[in-house]
């Protein structure tokens, strides 16, 4: 992402805000690459992500009239897509399924390899998760909400929000085991 100054940041976001093209285009290329960091982390597959992102640019667009420019438009933009990423999946809820998870016993890993993982091989690990739990851990871990803000946005209680991280974390662990073949360290 190529750095903008402050005054073209702010021609940018008056001429999206009149509706011309040319901005929103800039717009649209100026944060892709961010904005798609954070759609892959909430989608199982790439196709997913950027039906995420692009509708989120859409809400974008007509909701721009709400952003106020004193604010980082990065921090809007990644409330907006994740928002998208609930959406998506309140849409698809009737197909998930809950996987059972067998019993935990407590690993520890070598430092080295688990820093030698690729984005890549996180983000496989990430989209092995139920997705409900797979939204739950960005927002938590990633992202930073609270129990509390997850449980309003899923109208569900903090102690299921709890539940679904504690099983997410608990999934990443075996699948992490099992994919990487780590051994256990005493």
């Amino acid at each position: 992402m190529l750095t903008i100054s402050k005054s073209l940041y702010i021609k940018i976001i008056r001429g999206c805000k009149r509706g011309k093209l040319k901005y929103q285009e800039m717009l649209y290329r100026q944060f892709y690459a961010y904005g798609m960091s954070v759609s892959l982390r909430y989608s199982n597959t790439r196709e997913e992500a950027t039906e995420i992102l692009n509708d989120s640019f859409l809400k974008v667009f007509n909701n721009l009239n709400k952003y106020d420019t004193k604010k980082p438009f990065r921090s809007w933009f990644r409330r907006i897509i994740i928002n998208t990423s609930i959406d998506y999946y309140r849409r698809d809820i009737k197909k998930i399924k809950t996987n059972n998870i067998d019993d935990y016993e407590s690993l520890t890993y070598n430092q080295n390899q688990i820093e030698n993982l690729e984005a890549e091989d996180i983000l496989k690990l990430l989209n092995s998760l139920p997705k409900i739990q797979k939204i739950i851990f960005n927002m938590y871990e990633i992202e930073g909400y609270k129990h509390e803000e997850i449980a309003k946005k899923f109208n569900i209680s903090e102690s299921t929000s709890r539940a679904n991280l504690s099983r997410a974390k608990k999934k990443l662990r075996e699948l992490f085991k099992k994919q990487y073949r780590y051994a256990r360290v005493i």
